[in-house]
């Protein structure tokens, strides 16, 4: 004879995985929605690659400050630290998939080009470099290898404010106004994030500080005033199998870099 309980625990995880069946399927419902293109996205992925030729450009400059304080030189290099720095990409894609409301795309695109356009003239202002310990960064695990990877493909310049902290303050309290759980969490990877800039030494301490304060204003100045309940109640609830789809993003690209270490992908 079958246990009553245990049936009841079948039919009650039985349901959970239906309403999770249930969910996915209306998130990529919901996903897939076409979005308008306005000018605004254009000109903010016109201007990111920017970011670089500031760089390059200021690699050649006579000045460049080195804003460090006591806190910088007692925090190690450790290159476990440069997934967590990779996952600015997660970051960037939350909002992506979180944000669903025309409105509110507005501000947000409005918010993410007055971070980067702001950063950028403190970058040309006040150029800073961040000098890197790479005899640290020499061992063959894949932490090392992928901190390898991020300093070959930016530049040690570009520190003062840390655009890297910016963003992801940023799409965190973007995030909270459509679900206070993940930008609850969201806030909290942030964190971890800044972290991450000292721990690989792409930052000085206030490079994270600056930042964080850049992603915050940029919020008070073109999200904060959006109302919560402008977004429909469907979409609050879709939210969380929403990020999921950008941390499995994150994930995939995760794993493509781990694939390329394991094939011996040589990184100079």
């Amino acid at each position: 004879m079958s246990d009553p309980a245990s049936q009841q625990t079948v039919g009650h995880g039985a349901t959970a995985a239906s309403a999770d069946a249930v969910g996915f399927r209306a998130a990529a419902r919901l996903f897939s929605r076409p979005q308008l293109v306005t000018f605004p996205m254009i000109a903010l992925a016109l201007i990111i690659p920017v970011y670089l030729l500031i760089g390059s450009t200021l690699m050649r400059a006579h000045t460049l400050h080195a804003p460090a304080v006591a806190l910088d030189s007692a925090i190690p290099v450790d290159p476990a630290w440069s997934v967590i720095y990779l996952s600015l990409f997660l970051a960037a894609l939350l909002p992506v998939f979180v944000v669903h409301q025309q409105a509110l795309i507005r501000r947000v695109i409005f918010a993410y080009l007055a971070a980067w356009l702001i950063a950028y003239g403190f970058f040309l202002a006040y150029p800073t470099i961040c000098p890197r310990p790479e005899q640290a960064v020499a061992g063959k695990d894949f932490s090392s290898w992928l901190l390898r990877a991020i300093y070959s493909a930016d530049v040690p310049c570009n520190c003062f404010p840390s655009l890297h902290v910016a963003q992801s303050f940023l799409a965190a309290f973007i995030c909270y106004k459509v679900h206070r759980g993940i930008g609850a969490a969201a806030v909290v990877w942030a964190c971890l994030v800044a972290a991450s800039t000292l721990y690989t030494k792409q930052h000085y301490v206030v490079d994270v500080v600056t930042g964080a304060a850049l992603g915050y204003g940029a919020y008070l100045a073109f999200v904060r005033s959006y109302a919560r309940d402008a977004t429909p109640a469907i979409e609050r609830r879709l939210a969380p199998y929403l990020a999921l789809g950008a941390v499995t993003t994150y994930g995939l690209l995760v794993a493509i870099m781990w694939i390329a270490y394991s094939n011996g992908v040589v990184i100079s």
